[in-house]
């Protein structure tokens, strides 16, 4: 079963960190870019960044640049997104998503075909 499953998120308070994890059964990131993305209440999905299977970053979201580093293990078929100095409005479910090979210029999310169920972020004092 093709499966991508997100951990790793829960309450922080601003200017803290957590960091998320992106897991893959069922298949292989190896050839594969993995994008997250977010989505807030009452607001549409975002895409945050994407890495491809060359290790190319993307940041779709300017908010994010200096906070957000996204990385891999392919040993661990895994993807991670690291979040620093983390704000209130990065509070919001957390998806991850899987396409072949490279990361598309813009966020679209038809532009991925497999996602995870996502992880919930909450940036509150």
């Amino acid at each position: 079963q093709v499966q991508l499953v997100e951990s790793g998120g829960g309450l922080a308070q601003p200017g803290g960190s957590l960091r998320l994890s992106c897991v893959a059964s069922g298949f292989t990131l190896d050839y594969k870019a993995i994008g997250w993305f977010r989505q807030a209440p009452g607001k549409e999905r975002e895409g945050v960044s994407c890495i491809s299977s060359s290790r190319e970053i993307t940041y779709y979201t300017d908010s994010v640049k200096g906070r957000f580093t996204i990385s891999r293990d392919n040993a661990k078929n895994t993807v991670y997104l690291q979040m620093n100095s983390l704000k209130p409005e990065d509070t919001a479910l957390y998806y991850c998503a899987a396409r072949p090979f490279i990361c598309p210029t813009t966020a679209r999310g038809s532009n991925f075909s497999s996602w995870g169920q996502g992880t919930q972020v909450t940036v509150s004092s």
